[in-house]
């Protein structure tokens, strides 16, 4: 038996020939062996998995109760966009109502519901040792639900993952764990509850890596996946495995077409520096209002509802939209003001600190500019062989990625949620532009 393969050694190396070499550069380093604590921390997470599906599911229904009784007048918890409502100008006083709801749950409840929930947790993750006050377990999801179902035009996923991080921080700060144990349990109910929302285990375990653990070692990496397995796992008992955002099936792209999405993949990465910088300034502009911030709310209700009365569709979360962007079933004039008019709904909405996700609308905008660049560069150049539906998933996954710097989940997700294997080359080829002009 040689050394490296004696007891203890951390792994059999690729070439026995390259172990010298290796040990003496100090790559193959001796890893923690796990213990019993992880088996007790693994099992917490699949409690957790199961919770935050359970969770999702839950929202998903409250925000279709909002929504029927907000703009149909109508008892029913299934899910519906208000897109088809009939209230005429009255519905520019529905985000409106949504907002002081929201504002006087954030003042007299608690001010961190503001905001969309991935940043928050990571803020957690980083400033307070993992550590959620308990009341975010409720307040989060419902002040959401309030908003998503009144028209605001957010997605139910970043609340989702924020209630999935509360819970898991919440078990940590209850059951006696350590600040690493915590984080794991934040980590794991955050990646659930994505995973339970979209279908998608493993790019919910990419976040978790790239947002919120900042580590790929097995006694946190082991938590979450189990964690996202259940979540998914529920989900499909729940609502089936279809996919989110299912298509009809891509051609293999050309290595013309694959070209095209790699500068796509750059275009989106300057619009997706303009976003945040939008965003921002429409933060600073609230910021000096002479009012109280727990008004700000309605303000950006009045502007979802001014937007929403000249353009439903930007109402409400919008998958049914991101659908039909990804099957190229909307026009091209039909794109631009979707795109313009969502982005405007939710920039401002988003900039007056209310309660909403922002994944969905980041995947409308950039689907939208992805399709809108695929139908004009099809129709100048039938050469290159695009398919403005790629372009579309390149872009809404593009745009997703430089706004939130995960670039690889941004792949694996397009992926999960398209299920369309083909697809997956060009977003890679998208990647390396888009990465340099972010930064």
């Amino acid at each position: 038996m040689t050394k490296s393969s004696a007891p203890g050694h951390s792994a059999i190396p690729v070439s026995p020939s390259l172990e010298g070499p290796v040990t003496q550069a100090n790559i193959a380093k001796r890893s923690q062996p796990l213990d019993r604590r992880i088996l007790w921390i693994s099992f917490l997470a699949i409690l957790l998995g199961i919770a935050s599906a359970l969770v999702a599911h839950l929202l998903v229904k409250l925000i279709g109760l909002v929504t029927n009784a907000a703009f149909y007048g109508q008892v029913s918890s299934d899910f519906v966009s208000p897109a088809a409502n009939q209230l005429g100008l009255w519905v520019i006083l529905v985000p409106v109502t949504g907002g002081l709801i929201v504002g006087a749950m954030a003042k007299w409840g608690s001010k961190a519901i503001r905001g969309h929930g991935i940043p928050e947790a990571m803020e957690q993750v980083l400033r307070n040792e993992s550590r959620i006050l308990p009341r975010m377990t409720w307040l989060k999801p419902v002040s959401s639900a309030i908003v998503i179902g009144t028209g605001g035009p957010f997605g139910a996923e970043g609340p989702i993952i924020a209630t999935g991080g509360a819970l898991g921080s919440l078990l940590g700060q209850v059951i006696h764990v350590t600040a690493n144990e915590r984080k794991a349990l934040l980590a794991a109910g955050a990646a659930a509850g994505m995973a339970a929302i979209f279908a998608a285990p493993i790019s919910a375990l990419l976040l978790a890596i790239e947002l919120l653990l900042f580590e790929r070692r097995a006694r946190t990496l082991i938590p979450v996946a189990l964690a996202v397995v259940t979540a998914t796992s529920v989900r499909f008992a729940l609502e089936g495995s279809e996919a989110v955002f299912a298509m009809s099936a891509l051609a293999v792209p050309g290595m013309a077409a694959v070209i095209a999405c790699t500068l796509l993949g750059a275009l989106l990465g300057a619009v997706s520096v303009g976003v945040t910088r939008i965003t921002y300034g429409i933060e600073d502009a609230f910021e000096k209002l002479p009012i109280h911030w727990a008004f700000w709310p309605a303000i950006g209700g009045l502007a979802i509802g001014i937007i929403g009365y000249f353009e439903p569709a930007t109402l409400g979360v919008g998958y049914d939209n991101i659908s039909a962007i990804l099957n190229g079933t909307l026009a091209l004039n039909t794109l631009v003001v979707l795109c313009v008019m969502k982005f405007l709904s939710w920039s401002v909405a988003l900039g007056s600190g209310t309660s909403g996700g922002t994944l969905a609308p980041l995947f409308m905008i950039g689907g939208a500019i992805g399709g809108i660049t695929g139908i004009e560069l099809a129709g100048a150049f039938p050469e290159l062989g695009l398919d403005p539906r790629l372009a579309a998933l390149v872009g809404m996954a593009a745009l997703f990625a430089g706004a939130s710097r995960a670039f690889l989940t941004s792949v694996v997700f397009a992926f999960e949620t398209t299920q369309q294997p083909h697809g997956l080359l060009p977003l890679l080829a998208a990647a390396p532009l888009l990465i340099w002009c972010r930064v």
